[in-house]
């Protein structure tokens, strides 16, 4: 993937390709003329330069003009770059200053040949003349000019073999950055996707844990108080005495009172009411009197341990525990004691609902279904949502004893 960086790079280094020719050939022809009585005292030479350098001129020209309407080497670069070697030469031999110019073969040699090893060609042909320019032309003094020559000629590529290789090296590693760029962004966009995936799926969990939070919160209040109702109207239809159907009465109402404002408080908070004003042992002592006043049955509450006061989930969790355990015995156990025991511990909290009634085998539950309560089922749900657990201990004849271990988490407010 090219970046803008990368794209500017291109064209900068595009103009330089371009003007690098024209420039040298102006940078030597200065240095030409201004050394010709030295170098090239001869006229025919001088007239020969300015011949030449006309030429080159008219090349560089029409390259100026020819050379951006193509993006890679062709038939026509080639030519061109031929044709200037050979005119480059020409002004090498004749003034050396004219090796400037033919260095630009050095810079463009990729832009005009196709082909690594036509451009190692190109390259050592540029560094002929050059090296003849470093001798001071060709060498009219016998072998020791030719072996100068000669090495002039290797030292020469041996430095282009050097350059040229640091800078395929590079252009490696830049493929390999823009590669490495290239999936970056791609993992990148994969990440924001599983993101956005994950995000949508963390929405529908949400939405689906609070539904089931909410049918549980109807299951702890409306159906165990439309339940108490409908035990204490049974009553009032089973007796003739008027205060008698008169006290069941009243605690009917009482429960409906009590089921409506807890159906109003669900909807504004999920937390149970008394919660919000006392803490859960006090919370906790009020629903087990009031249990124990509806069922006639001697249930007792006791707290160990330093109470403190709980964060809003842990305290609604015991509580919907609690009474949910409650109600299990009033339906089933046929109890005449039940304690309950909430305990304060190092990191923890338990409460534990125990009864002496008629138990039943746990291996035995049926299993629930639609038209059922949430039993059991149900407050294991609610105290593995906070990372806490729930056992049962029961027997035929033995009664049934209800634990809750959860983590003890203080309400910082």
């Amino acid at each position: 993937m090219t970046t803008a960086s990368d794209r500017a790079i291109d064209r900068r280094r595009a103009m330089f390709n371009r003007l690098a020719s024209p420039l040298l050939l102006v940078i030597a022809g200065i240095l030409a003329f201004v050394t010709k009585d030295v170098i090239t005292p001869e006229p025919w030479k001088q007239q020969l330069i300015v011949v030449v350098v006309a030429a080159t001129a008219v090349l560089q020209l029409f390259w100026l003009w020819a050379g951006p309407r193509r993006s890679r080497p062709d038939a026509l670069s080639v030519t061109y770059f031929v044709v200037r070697w050979l005119l480059g030469a020409t002004l090498a031999l004749l003034n050396g200053f004219f090796a400037f110019f033919m260095a630009a073969g050095y810079f463009d040699s990729a832009t005009f040949i196709p082909g690594k090893r036509r451009r190692r060609f190109a390259l050592f042909a540029c560094s002929v003349p050059i090296s003849f320019a470093q001798v001071g032309g060709i060498p009219t003094d016998g072998p020791v000019g030719w072996i100068v020559f000669a090495c002039l000629l290797t030292a020469n590529n041996a430095l282009l073999n050097f350059v040229g290789r640091m800078a395929e090296q590079e252009e490696e590693r830049s493929r390999a950055r823009a590669a490495t760029i290239a999936e970056l962004q791609q993992a990148q966009a994969e990440n924001a996707a599983l993101h956005t995936q994950l995000l949508i799926q963390a929405r529908e969990a949400g939405v689906a844990d609070e539904r089931r939070r909410l049918a549980a919160e109807i299951h702890d209040t409306l159906a165990q108080g439309l339940t108490g109702i409908i035990a204490q109207l049974q009553v009032v239809a089973t007796t003739t005495d008027p205060k008698v159907a008169e006290e069941h009465v009243g605690r009917a109402t009482d429960l409906a009172r009590h089921s409506l404002g807890e159906a109003r408080r669900s909807v504004q908070n999920l937390a149970p009411e008394g919660l919000s004003h006392d803490g859960l042992p006090q919370t906790l002592r009020k629903t087990v009197d009031q249990w124990a006043e509806r069922t006639g049955v001697h249930t007792e509450l006791t707290v160990t341990g330093t109470a403190q006061q709980l964060h809003g989930e842990i305290s609604a969790t015991l509580l919907r525990i609690t009474q949910e355990a409650l109600a299990n015995v009033g339906k089933h156990a046929n109890a005449s004691r039940v304690g309950v025991t909430l305990s304060f511990m190092d990191g923890e909290v338990t409460l534990d609902v125990r009864d002496d009634g008629s138990g039943f085998d746990p291996l035995s539950l049926p299993v629930r279904t639609g038209t059922g309560g949430f039993g059991l089922d149900g407050m294991r749900a609610r105290a593995e949502r906070i990372a806490g657990s729930l056992t049962v201990e029961a027997e035929p004849g033995a009664g049934t004893a209800v634990s809750a271990r959860v983590p003890l988490v203080v309400d910082e407010r």
